[in-house]
Order: C-alpha cells, then structure tokens, then sequence
C-alpha cells in the first residue's frame, strides 16, 4: 500500500478511535478527554485543583465538565497504560546501552500501570503489550535487541497510536530514540496529525549526542514538537543521571495530571479539527494539554 493508502487508513482508524471509542467513564455517555497539568511561575506542579477551577473553551463555546479526577489519587483515577517506543536501527548503535537502561528504569517507576506495550522498530515495527506480571518478559525484550537496520520511526508510532485508540483511561507514551527517519513510509507531517488525533501524551527522549551537527536541530526540534503538541515533555539526556531526572519530572507530571471529560456541544460529526483551550481560574500558571481533537465522521447516507 502507497503512503497515501496507509495514512488514509491510519487517521479513519484513528478517528474512529477518537469518536466511536472515546473513553467512556459513565455508562451511555462518549465524552471527550483531556490530560492535564498545571504549573505555577516557579515550574511546579498544582494538584489541589478541583473540577470547578477549570474552564473549557471549544471552539468559542464553553463546556461542561462531566468528569473529573486526579492522578495522584491512584484507586479513583483511570487505567494507566504505558506504552514504550524503543529505537532499535543501526544509528543507536553508541546509544543503545543507554537507551536499554533508561526504558527499564523508567518501567520501574510505574507499577500501577494496568499494562505496557513495546513497539521496537528498525528496518520492521513490532508491538507486543505486557501485564506487570509479565515484566520480566518485557525486559529481556528490551535488552536483547540488537541495534541494526533502517529506522521506521513514523511508521512505529502511526502504528502504536492506532493500537492506543482502543484503550480507556490514561495512555502515556515515552519514545527512545535518536530522531532520525529513514524507513517509514508516513512522513513528519502525517505523524503530526496522528499524534493531534489522539488522546495519548507523549514524552520524548532523545539521543543526540552522536548525531551529525547537520540534523541534529531538525531531531531536536522534531521530538520536541511530538511532546508539546500532546502536553508531553523532551528530553535530551547525555548520562543517566540526566535520565533520572527527566524521570522524576515524569512521574511528577503523571500524578499531577488531571483528567477532565466533556461531552462536546458540537455534534455534527464532520470529522474537523476541533481546537480546545483549558482554563485555570488561578493567576500565574501554566496549562499544558493538547490543543483540541478531531471530531467524529460519518458519512452523510
């Protein structure tokens, strides 16, 4: 299938993902949903908040929040799914000890999540999801991928992206990689409404210091793009000591998320871009969030 082909299919599964299987927290209702945070002027995560300081504004209109949790409240929050994106080409080849390291720490760090899923890629994507039982499992797999081919890494995450549609609840991606593409048959951009598609945030950690000076600005620049369009971070670590501080700022983000849900005002399921800002009625802080979503489609019969 041409590129076209496959990204036709990947935004109608997509946004099919969006609008048929919204995550659905009340029985009967699709609501649209939100991860959120929010920072004071220091940098520092607010979780006192409650449904009533936010506002949502889509397209103009204001929304009613219908659901509300916290993520530092473990047993009332929803399903966590992690998922992992681990560059395995030729080009990670000073890299991959690192890289190896650092997924499996950060795995460790999350031991509620309800599973994990592994999409290693190269030259080929592969995806496999794990219970926590099944950790053992899941590391063996990391460690023993050799760093050898081409790099499909737009391909890699349309694929995970389309498989995270499915999930209820929360879904945090943290991708490994050095940034470079040189396989995949979808482009930067196609990626990019993908990722605007989805609900999933997405952290980015990036290994440059082997890379070119000639593209290594477009890698950093790229990776950074992925996270922020998502509410995600990047990260550009050197040693692990880098690597566990950019996890601690994670985990932070994590629990300090909240998830708000809305059911839109606009029905016409004419599968626009819907753009969203969310409001904190506090002075002097930061929301970070996705911008808006893709509405649902369906053909007018």
């Amino acid at each position: 299938m041409g590129r076209a082909g496959i990204l036709a299919a990947l935004i109608v599964l997509s946004v099919a993902g969006m609008g048929g299987q919204q995550p659905t927290f009340r029985a009967g209702v699709e609501l649209v949903n939100f991860g959120v945070t929010v920072t004071d002027r220091r940098g520092n995560f607010l979780n006192d908040l409650t449904a009533a300081d936010f506002e949502i504004v889509e397209e103009g209109q204001r929304q009613t929040v219908t659901y509300f949790a916290r993520g530092d409240e473990v047993e009332a929050a929803p399903e966590l799914h992690v998922g992992l994106l681990f560059d395995t080409s030729g080009s990670m080849g000073e890299d991959i000890k690192l890289a190896r390291s650092a997924a499996v720490r950060f795995l460790n760090t999350l031991s509620d999540a309800e599973d994990m899923t592994l999409v290693d890629f190269d030259t080929e994507v592969r995806v496999a999801r794990y219970s926590q039982r099944e950790f053992p499992r899941i590391v063996e797999r990391i460690r023993n991928r050799k760093p050898d081919g081409w790099t499909a890494l737009y391909d890699a995450l349309g694929v995970y992206l389309d498989g995270a549609a499915e999930d209820e609840g929360r879904t945090i991606l943290v991708l490994y990689t050095d940034g470079g593409d040189t396989r995949s048959t979808l482009t930067f951009g196609d990626v990019m409404t993908l990722i605007r598609a989805s609900d999933v945030t997405i952290h980015t950690v990036g290994f440059l210091d082997n890379q070119s000076s000639s593209v290594k600005a477009v890698q950093r620049a790229r990776l950074a793009q992925m996270a922020e369009a998502t509410g995600g971070q990047a990260f550009f670590p050197s040693a692990m000591k880098d690597i566990e501080a950019a996890y601690d700022k994670v985990v932070a983000q994590i629990r300090a998320q909240y998830s708000l849900g809305y059911s839109s005002t606009h029905t016409k399921p004419d599968g626009a871009w819907r753009k969203v800002e969310i409001r904190v009625k506090r002075p002097d802080v930061r929301v970070q969030s996705r911008r808006g979503y893709f509405a649902p489609f369906r053909e007018e019969k």
